[in-house]
């Protein structure tokens, strides 16, 4: 287990968050139960993975809950494509979001490279030098 504010990912996680919530705000009424609600939960599930991921004993846990985080951020990306097509939101808070979810994506993906290569590390017997089977 470890603590989530430790991870950087994380805080951009909650950044992303409230920069969704501000940018879903001008979006037109009659999207509040569309892509608003989409958008607003997708974003809540990204931090939301992460910090349970985080709550788990094993590493393997761990990853498996970046994964879906990273899935959530992915289905963003695209629910921010759609807004963009739409021209919903303020431009400027439209750049933002999608600048800030290709950040955490890029982020959850290299710590989830970490993590899988440090469980594989772990596996390795001390003075093994073959490589570990796929």
């Amino acid at each position: 287990m470890q603590n989530p504010n430790d991870l950087t990912v994380y805080k951009y996680s909650v950044e992303l968050a409230v920069a969704v919530y501000r940018f879903t705000e001008h979006f037109p009424s009659h999207e509040r139960f569309g892509l608003t609600s989409q958008m607003r939960r997708g974003v809540v599930s990204i931090g939301s993975n992460i910090a349970e991921g985080c709550g788990r004993w094993g590493s393997r846990e761990f990853v498996h809950f970046l994964q879906m985080s990273y899935s959530a951020a992915c289905e963003l990306a695209f629910q921010s494509t759609i807004a963009t097509k739409l021209e919903f939101g303020i431009p400027a808070d439209r750049e933002d979001v999608v600048r800030r979810t290709d950040r955490i994506q890029r982020m959850l993906n290299r710590l989830m490279v970490a993590k899988r290569a440090s469980r594989r590390d772990a596996r390795r017997r001390p003075g093994d030098d073959t490589p570990p089977a796929r």
